[in-house]
């Protein structure tokens, strides 16, 4: 019987996947090879950022494909965090819509999450202004059916580089009730979700997968940047708001931190990339954003007092961005093979995106789409729109609102986990010698597997052997936390039970495989 009944797993994220060692300008990611792990990690931690922003102060740590550097990225992150922190609480961003129930498209997915914060809190549509609202937007919001492609329950345009959702689906979700953080989601699903997206998705055909980084072009090394700069921060994320078990306690997680980032310089390398990325693409599209249609919220007698806080600190955001948003696009996508590279590049991000629904945990869905829809919307705007689009007086709707809305949260996310490292900073800093040690014995010098080579063209997972009597005593576990997970349980168990049963039906050799286009 091919599948599993269930599983109901622990925490969302593996550490992140193991990149190829990668040359770095950071002054804690020498390339020296003499230093080993723990010296490298200590510089990590013992980093100090700088705090004068200039471009040119600090020609000796560029970041690849930019004109800026990472001690300018420090310089503004505090001043970033603070607008951010301002803009994502305003009525307009705050809401998101999401379809956090699609089916997974690439395997039998029936995984189930039994901590309480695996669940989300969702809007009821009478709470969103109307404007704003599914019915309001799809008149106003519709794509043109010329470059359409539909799936089930999503779409994309040809300028797309991911997937969006259907806008008769999903929830609307009050983000700052939601936070993104430890949930207590892993085991093989989650395993199967990062491995998916590191392994499945290479740019070369097997022959040609012992190649070299530095053999790899350029589009290929941002696209792996990309990601693991994403992984990271969502590592970062979990790592800093994590959950004791022991004492029942949120905090930072400092040992969590040494071992998913500190001890892989190059992971925080690719969040200050990340970060460039999506500030780049604020300052381009900025004229865009600073016109568009931010009403919908009624405030008695202070009406439009909201409207005028979001565009006080978005604009404070996009006059950041515009100062530090460097990266050049330009340099991507060029020569004779640039429009196959670039529906290349495209197809596997849109992977991703697809991807993201197999999560079983409500809330690792939620922020996994929001922010790959973020990253997505970025390299939209600065590879697919014509500088003649971005006037808002002839383009009125060249974005839809759920792409704003991700675009502005997955940066502030980044932000976030740039501050949330300089916190580890302190934190590391406040520890003794002795503890300082034991922390780099108990996390550096674990091993760890080496990693398998990737798989050429995206065939997204296989299924996965389960221990049922371990998958039981998880769902009494849940049964206890409440009804709702108790319920939820025996719905997917019967669920998988029947869809187990009409697999004994299907002729030998017909595997279900994805979608040709992924």
């Amino acid at each position: 019987m091919t599948g599993h009944l269930y599983a109901i797993l622990l925490a969302f994220l593996l550490q992140p996947g193991a990149e190829a060692n990668e040359r770095s300008s950071l002054p804690f990611l020498s390339s020296n090879s003499a230093k080993n792990s723990k010296e490298k990690t200590q510089d990590v931690l013992e980093h100090k950022p700088v705090t004068a922003p200039s471009c040119e102060q600090f020609p000796t740590g560029p970041i690849e494909t930019t004109s800026c550097d990472f001690e300018t990225v420090e310089s503004v992150s505090e001043d970033l965090y603070n607008n951010l922190q301002d803009l994502v609480r305003t009525p307009f961003f705050k809401y998101y819509r999401a379809d956090l129930y699609r089916e997974c498209p690439f395997w039998q997915e029936n995984a189930m999450c039994s901590n309480k914060q695996c669940g989300i809190t969702t809007v009821d549509e009478s709470e969103v202004p109307e404007g704003w609202r599914a019915a309001a937007l799809s008149k106003v919001e519709k794509p043109s059916q010329d470059d359409l492609h539909y799936l089930p329950g999503c779409y994309y345009r040809d300028a797309d580089f991911c997937f969006l959702d259907d806008m008769s689906e999903g929830e609307y979700v009050d983000l700052t009730l939601n936070p993104e953080r430890f949930t207590g989601y892993s085991g093989p699903s989650a395993t199967r979700i990062w491995s998916s997206i590191y392994k499945e998705n290479c740019f070369r055909p097997p022959a040609e997968l012992s190649l070299s980084q530095e053999e790899q072009c350029l589009e290929e090394r941002v696209y792996y940047k990309i990601i693991s700069g994403l992984h990271a921060s969502i590592s970062t994320h979990i790592c800093f708001e994590n959950f004791d078990q022991n004492t029942g306690t949120w905090g930072p997680n400092l040992e969590c931190f040494i071992a998913r980032i500190a001890s892989h310089p190059e992971r925080l390398e690719n969040i200050y990339f990340n970060a460039i990325l999506l500030l780049r693409a604020v300052a381009r599209i900025g004229p865009y954003l600073s016109a568009y249609d931010y009403c919908g919220v009624k405030t008695g007698e202070h009406e439009g007092d909201a409207d005028a806080l979001t565009l006080e600190k978005l604009n404070n955001v996009i006059a950041i961005a515009q100062d530090v948003g460097r990266f050049d696009e330009k340099l991507l996508f060029q020569g004779e093979n640039a429009l196959n590279l670039k529906e290349e590049f495209k197809q596997h991000f849109r992977n991703v995106s697809r991807i993201m629904d197999c999560v079983g945990c409500d809330k690792c869905r939620l922020w996994g789409k929001l922010q790959t829809s973020g990253v997505g919307t970025a390299l939209k705007i600065l590879f697919e729109l014509d500088p003649d689009t971005l006037d808002p007086r002839l383009n009125h709707n060249l974005l839809s609102r759920s792409e704003v809305v991700a675009l502005i949260n997955t940066l502030n996310r980044f932000t976030e986990s740039l501050v949330a490292v300089n916190g580890f900073r302190k934190m590391w800093a406040d520890e003794d010698q002795g503890s300082q040690g034991k922390l780099l014995e108990n996390t550096v010098e674990r091993p760890v597997e080496s990693a398998s080579k990737p798989k050429y063209s995206p065939s997204a997972g296989e299924d996965e052997q389960y221990n049922l009597v371990e998958s039981l005593q998880e769902w009494m576990r849940a049964c206890k936390d409440g009804t709702v997970f108790c319920f939820r349980g025996l719905l997917q168990a019967c669920k998988a039970l029947i869809e187990a049963f009409a697999q004994l039906f299907k002729l030998s050799g017909k595997e279900d495989l994805p979608h040709s286009e992924f």
